[in-house]
C-alpha cells in the first residue's frame, strides 16, 4: 500500500471525530511514529510503499483513532518543552499551555541558581516541589533545565509515580549534569502528614481544576480516556486543591521562595483569593496564549 493512500484514507476515516486538518496531522503523527516517515515524505516519495508488515498494526492504530483515544496514548509519548514523554492512560496527557509555566519558573529557578554560583561548592542547590506530578513532566524539564537543581515530585496514584520514575532522560541527565527528580507518594490535600523532604525555592502545581459542570464542553477524546482523578473536582468545592497548595506552601516554601499553579481560567480571581487569605502578599495572575487566566504565581 502507498504511503499516501493510506494518508488520504486516515484522514478521511478520523474526520468523523476531529476538524480535517486536525485529522489529517493525526495521521501523519502516527505515520511518523510508527513508520519513521516525515510529514513531507509522502510528496517527495510519491511511490513510497509500506512494508507488508507494517499494514496491520497502522490499521489497528487507526481503529483506535477512530474511537476517539488520543494519538499520545496510541503512540505511548507525547511532546512536551521539546522532548518526549511516556504516556499511557492513567496520566495526563502534557499540555502545550504547562509549557508557559515550565519556562516561567525555569527563568525564576536560573535565576536562584545565578545569584548561589558566587558561593562555589557551599551553594546550595535549587529546591523545587512538584505537587500533583502526574507524567512528571514538569518536574523533569526543571531537574533538566536547572543545574544541580533538587526536585520532589509529588502525586498519589501509584500509576502515575511509575510513569513518572520511567521517564528515560538518562543521556540527558549525563549531559547536562543534572540529577534525577525524586518521585514520592503523598496526596496532596493532605496538608498536614509528615513530609520529611525540607523546605523549598520553587512550589509548582498543575493540579486537577476543571468543574464536572465544565464536562459538556469538553471533547470525547479526554472525557473518555484521560483520567477523571487529574481533570476534575466537584462543583461545590473547586477550589480545594488550592486550598491545600496555599497550606503546604505556608509550610514548605523558603521566606524568600516562589510558587506558580495552574487554574482554571473561570476561577482566576478566587483562586488568587485563596493565596492572600493564606498570607502570600505578593500575588498575580498570568494569562496564556488564548489570553485566559492560566496561572497565579504568589511569594510571601
Amino acid at each position: 500500500m502507498l504511503l499516501v493512500d493510506f494518508i488520504k484514507e486516515g484522514s478521511v476515516a478520523l474526520e468523523n471525530v476531529y476538524p480535517t486538518k486536525e485529522a489529517r496531522s493525526i495521521v501523519m503523527i502516527l505515520c511518523e511514529a510508527m513508520l519513521g516517515t516525515k510529514n513531507y515524505t509522502h510528496i517527495i516519495e510519491p511511490e513510497y510503499k509500506i512494508a507488508k508488515n507494517k499494514e496491520q498494526p497502522l490499521y489497528e492504530a487507526l481503529e483506535r483513532l477512530k474511537k476517539g483515544e488520543p494519538i499520545q496514548y496510541v503512540i505511548g509519548k507525547a511532546e512536551f518543552c521539546g522532548v518526549e514523554f511516556k504516556v499511557n492512560p492513567s496520566v495526563l496527557i502534557p499540555r502545550p499551555e504547562t509549557e508557559l509555566l515550565c519556562r516561567e519558573a525555569i527563568k525564576v529557578a536560573s535565576r536562584i541558581h545565578r545569584m548561589r554560583i558566587p558561593y562555589g561548592k557551599n551553594a546550595e542547590p535549587v529546591r523545587i516541589l512538584d505537587l500533583c506530578s502526574g507524567t512528571g513532566c514538569i518536574s523533569w524539564i526543571l531537574a533538566l533545565a536547572v543545574p544541580n537543581s533538587k526536585v520532589v515530585g509529588v502525586d498519589l496514584s501509584d500509576e502515575a509515580l511509575e510513569v513518572a520514575r520511567s521517564q528515560d532522560f538518562s543521556a540527558l541527565l549525563k549531559e547536562r549534569g543534572a540529577e534525577a527528580p525524586v518521585f514520592v507518594k503523598a496526596d496532596v490535600l493532605d496538608w498536614e502528614q509528615d513530609f520529611e523532604y525540607g523546605t523549598f525555592d520553587l512550589i509548582l502545581s498543575n493540579p486537577p481544576y476543571i468543574m464536572e459542570s465544565e464536562k459538556p464542553t469538553m471533547r470525547k477524546n479526554v472525557l473518555d480516556y484521560e483520567p477523571a482523578m487529574a481533570l476534575f473536582v466537584p462543583d461545590n468545592d473547586s477550589l480545594k486543591f488550592y486550598k491545600a497548595i496555599a497550606k503546604w506552601s505556608t509550610r514548605f516554601l523558603s521566606p524568600e521562595g516562589f510558587g506558580m499553579t495552574e487554574i482554571n481560567s473561570l476561577l482566576g480571581n478566587e483562586t488568587e483569593q485563596i493565596m492572600i487569605d493564606e498570607g502570600f502578599s505578593e500575588t498575580e495572575i498570568i494569562r496564556d496564549f488564548y489570553d485566559k487566566k492560566r496561572f497565579i504565581t504568589y511569594k510571601k
